[in-house]
């Protein structure tokens, strides 16, 4: 009985997963339930550090100084994925993916003690209801919310990227179309949990800072190294090949720190997801910045506010769990990947037009939570399917570079356009934002065109693009 039930479980869930993804057979519904618990490991304690590193930063430094931290964290990112490719050329991608959670897990931490400790340093209670200026407040608070809100964007960046490009290398394209929307639907649980239940327990058992939860996204992050090692050992070895064999193994690139970037800058299909990542970030920065902005000003540094953002934080991911729950993904299982990818930068526009003509923080919130929904539930699966076609180092180097620099360059890029209002005014900001935006949703959905029919090709051919 005991050998039974469970198999009748999996066949239960296996037949609502065939409406929602695709027809699976068990040992691979099994192998994707699996990589979907541990990226909600990978994903619920990036949001979780994600809506503490923005409150963090406000309460330490100020709000307004959020676009100079963006930019900032780019510069400071680029030694960071040089030795990201260094670690790569040295060891393993199964080694890999147990080393930088073990970094990334420590150096959380190590953070939560500075967080807690810092608080009895200066005269500043980060619970206090008032905002905290940047002239105000002492300088060993900027050096600690800097350091955590880079070290937050090299999470995001580096440790998403590592599972995404691991993924991308066990899995065939065919099954990628419903295992990754499926390996993000269970993500979700993680990334809802995390924001909603976890950045709330500081405010829950009474304490000052917010190093209960950092501590706790510590331990989690450090729980992936036995995850994946349980998966390598539990998931029989045809369901763990990689696309093209041999011709997708290395490049011909030397190895050396810019490697990745030399792949990238090589070739017209990773500048193109270069372009799409850019695209939606950007456009989803300035809007970002708004609602931040708005949020910060109407509620303050207050326990209301920090709630808030961790609302915004579960929104985001209920809402894309109900996205793929209505069986968004199907866009691309059966109508392909050139249209779902194609679908996004229309969705984005429309978001864009909604910031334009309304200022409201509900109008804003909720255009953050259907565009980033839109971008997780459907272009995000559908983006990592496009480094199936290609050569081990450019989904591992090449996507870590494009995950940096194209999102976090993104991010800096809008937030130069972001300090407009302070110099020029209001409304030649929000000019230059129609202008600006709604020419990259033109050339972000040429370019997803030209993206989808490139892959298409590949696979039909059965090469490897780059």
């Amino acid at each position: 009985m005991t050998k039974t039930q469970p198999s009748s479980i999996t066949t239960f869930f296996m037949w609502i997963s065939k409406f929602l993804f695709g027809d699976f057979e068990r040992e691979e519904f099994k192998k994707f339930v699996r990589l979907g618990a541990i990226f909600g490991l990978f994903i619920g304690s990036y949001w979780t550090l994600r809506v503490l590193k923005n409150a963090f930063f406000c309460a330490m430094v100020g709000g307004k100084a959020l676009a100079t931290a963006k930019i900032v964290s780019l510069f400071c990112l680029l030694p960071l994925v040089m030795i990201y490719t260094r670690l790569l050329e040295r060891n393993s991608r199964e080694k890999m993916l147990s080393i930088l959670p073990a970094i990334y897990g420590i150096l959380t931490l190590l953070f939560s003690a500075l967080i807690y400790f810092v608080h009895g340093w200066g005269s500043t209670n980060i619970g206090n209801a008032c905002a905290v200026s940047a002239a105000s407040s002492p300088w060993y608070y900027h050096i600690l919310a800097y350091a955590f809100y880079v070290f937050v964007e090299s999470y995001g960046s580096l440790m998403v990227a590592l599972f995404w490009a691991f993924l991308s290398e066990i899995t065939m394209p065919e099954s990628a179309k419903k295992g990754f929307p499926l390996v993000v639907a269970l993500g979700q649980v993680g990334s809802i949990f995390g924001p909603v239940v976890i950045a709330r327990i500081p405010g829950w058992i009474g304490h000052p800072t917010i190093a209960p939860a950092v501590l706790i996204t510590g331990f989690a992050t450090l729980i992936i190294i036995p995850a994946i090692r349980s998966f390598l050992n539990s998931t029989p070895k045809h369901l763990t090949s990689s696309y093209g064999g041999a011709a997708a193994k290395h490049s011909e690139e030397e190895p050396g720190f810019f490697e990745g970037l030399l792949l990238l800058l090589k070739h017209g299909y990773l500048l193109g997801i270069l372009f799409s990542v850019f695209a939606f970030e950007f456009i989803s920065t300035i809007i970002d910045f708004n609602f931040q902005n708005a949020a910060f000003a109407q509620l303050g540094n207050t326990p209301a506010y920090h709630a808030y953002l961790g609302d915004y934080g579960g929104y985001v991911n209920a809402a894309t769990l109900l996205c793929l729950l209505l069986g968004v993904s199907n866009i691309t299982r059966i109508l392909g990947v050139s249209v779902a990818l194609a679908c996004v930068p229309l969705a984005i526009g429309g978001a864009l037009f909604g910031f334009l003509s309304f200022t409201s923080l509900n109008v804003l919130l909720w255009l953050m939570v259907g565009s980033k929904a839109i971008n997780y539930a459907l272009n995000g699966p559908t983006m990592k399917q496009l480094y199936i076609p290609t050569t081990n180092d450019t989904r591992f180097k090449a996507q870590a570079w494009i995950e940096t620099f194209g999102s976090r360059g993104s991010k800096s890029s809008a937030s130069i356009l972001n300090k407009l209002p302070g110099w020029v005014g209001e409304a030649f900001y929000l000019t230059m934002c129609n202008y600006i935006g709604f020419a990259l949703v033109g050339i972000w959905f040429a370019v997803a065109v030209y993206l989808g029919r490139t892959h298409h090709r590949a696979l039909k051919e059965n090469k490897v693009v780059c």
